[in-house]
């Protein structure tokens, strides 16, 4: 048989063959099967389409807000403002001292943050570096304070916290920590240290021994070598622990609110700031979105500014080379 004549016969063929009739969902099915990179693509998409705005609409809709004037809230659009009326951002310095709020946050942010990266660089060196007896079970033992909600320690560091203690009282007026800024950064840096302990631990597990020694060898002592050599080359690790210390520290209000009265020369938190439009006869939504938006720009700032160490820490430490 002619090659003609076995082309004209596989045409033939293909002809009698009956057309599927697939509906829409199935044709769609059979496209993705048949391009898995398509497949792919499409899914990227469509996840990176809902991530951005199941995450940005909640800050859209507070612009929205905050922009509309007091006495047209009730005529918020879904995309557009009732008004325009970007006083509010001015209102609320002038309302009350909010900066100080945004202060208190952002300064017991720092000292946390600052604590819990210096203990949590020793622990992390001598988990991670050092061998001894029942590491394993200390390690654990320090880990499973994360597994508790922080409500479970309020009462015993609440009745801690506000005993008159006598050997405060040449620091403190009455001798208490109620009211002052260690009532909250001491149990939050306690807190929140085991997971930068677990983070520093993988970094610091990664560098090699011979670094280390050659550091030994010039003469430079166990915390010199962990500070010279093992934090610089484990920067990513130490961005993302303090990133997310810093962040975590920063939007806390369950232990700032109860162990403060709420007014700002008493170290209350910038939630509490923004609670304060909330009066007792009328919300003030407007205020309290200008609010909010200010409130988050330092952590936006620190977030744009540590995104490249934050997502290689959290992608370097994930596996062990």
């Amino acid at each position: 048989m002619s090659e003609k004549d076995q082309a004209d016969l596989a045409a033939m063929e293909k002809t009698d063959e009956p057309d599927l009739d697939r509906g829409m969902v199935e044709a769609w099915a059979a496209k993705m099967i048949s391009n898995p990179d398509r497949a792919y693509r499409a899914t990227f998409y469509v996840a990176t389409i809902f991530f951005l705005v199941t995450t940005l609409f909640p800050f859209y809709w507070l612009l929205m807000v905050a922009l509309t004037p007091r006495n047209r809230l009730s005529s918020v659009g879904v995309l557009t403002p009732g008004g325009f009326n970007p006083g509010a951002f001015v209102e609320i310095f002038t309302t009350l001292p909010f900066h100080r709020y945004i202060f208190n946050s952002f300064l017991i942010a720092v000292v946390a943050t600052v604590i819990v990266l210096f203990v949590a660089s020793l622990a992390g060196y001598v988990f991670g570096r050092l061998r001894f007896r029942a590491k394993n079970v200390l390690l654990l033992s320090v880990l499973v304070t994360s597994f508790f909600p922080p409500a479970a320690f309020f009462v015993p560091l609440n009745r801690l916290f506000n005993r008159n203690i006598d050997i405060l009282r040449p620091l403190m007026q009455d001798g208490s920590l109620y009211n002052t800024p260690y009532a909250i950064f001491i149990p939050l840096s306690a807190l929140y240290l085991p997971l930068s302990i677990f983070i520093l631990m993988t970094f610091y597990s990664q560098i090699p021994d011979g670094l280390e020694d050659a550091a030994r060898v010039e003469g430079t002592t166990r915390l010199g070598a962990l500070f010279r050599i093992i934090v610089p080359l484990s920067a990513p690790g130490v961005a993302t622990a303090g990133v997310l210390t810093f962040i975590t520290v920063y939007n806390e209000y369950f232990f700032s609110s109860l162990m403060t009265d709420g007014r700002p020369q008493s170290w209350a938190p910038m939630l509490e700031g923004i609670l304060r439009f909330q009066g007792e006869f009328e919300v003030l939504f407007n205020l309290m979105a200008a609010a909010s938006i200010v409130a988050v720009l330092p952590v936006a700032i620190l977030v744009i500014v540590a995104q490249e160490k934050i997502v290689s820490g959290l992608t370097a430490g994930a596996v062990k080379e």
